[in-house]
């Protein structure tokens, strides 16, 4: 059975405890043995959090200090899955540009906070995170973010005349990141598509190079 850590906290904002538990059914229905955990405490050992397939962080703004950082690093950097939504990987940890790099991008603004109505474009139609998944649209905040060139991108939305990435995945030593900026509150979290989108993500950062975990 794989295992996973969801560690949950911060800014109450992005319901942390309340899409911790969205995010925990989603693993458990794919047989996962998953572990909440809703302090950093949980960052305490490289030797524990190797014993997981996977890391999932949702914990909104918020400090880590450079001891609970190098253990998360060391981990996914060794081959632990990290995988995350929204402001919850996304916005978390500012004072760390490393963890920020890890990620692959790091939000900066949503104009029209959560009333914006937008298009979620799939740009990769052949990649396993997203086969079968057909554009949608989804009334949240939109986010614009600073990114790693280095991502591969999955699918993108637009501010006017600039394609923003709105999913992607990256390599962070060796271990697998998966990344997508939806899910400002919980119903966005559970609609069908971003659900889809969030199951087949975890289970890529999850998965070894054989592995095929996901459904349709």
């Amino acid at each position: 059975m794989k295992t996973a850590l969801i560690v949950y906290g911060g800014w109450e904002g992005h319901y942390p405890s309340e899409t911790a538990n969205i995010l925990r059914e989603l693993l458990e229905a794919e047989y996962f043995s998953v572990t909440l955990r809703d302090s950093l405490d949980a960052l305490e050992s490289v030797e524990r959090l190797q014993d997981y397939q996977l890391i999932i962080i949702h914990w909104t703004q918020g400090e880590i200090t450079s001891a609970q950082f190098d253990v998360l690093r060391q981990a996914v950097y060794g081959g632990v899955g990290l995988a995350g939504i929204h402001g919850g990987l996304g916005d978390a940890f500012r004072n760390v540009p490393e963890y920020q790099y890890m990620v692959g991008g790091q939000w900066v603004a949503h104009p029209g906070n959560d009333a914006v109505t937008y298009d979620v474009h799939i740009l990769d139609q052949e990649h396993p995170i997203t086969r079968g998944i057909s554009d949608f649209s989804v009334t949240s905040e939109q986010y614009y973010m600073h990114i790693d060139p280095a991502i591969h991108t999955l699918a993108t939305t637009q501010f006017g005349d600039t394609t923003m990435p709105v999913a992607w995945t990256k390599r962070y030593g060796f271990g697998k990141v998966f990344y997508h900026s939806l899910g400002h509150k919980p119903e966005i979290v559970r609609m069908q598509e971003v659900s889809k989108l969030t199951r087949r993500g975890m289970l890529w950062a999850a998965s070894d190079k054989e592995a095929s975990p996901w459904r349709e």
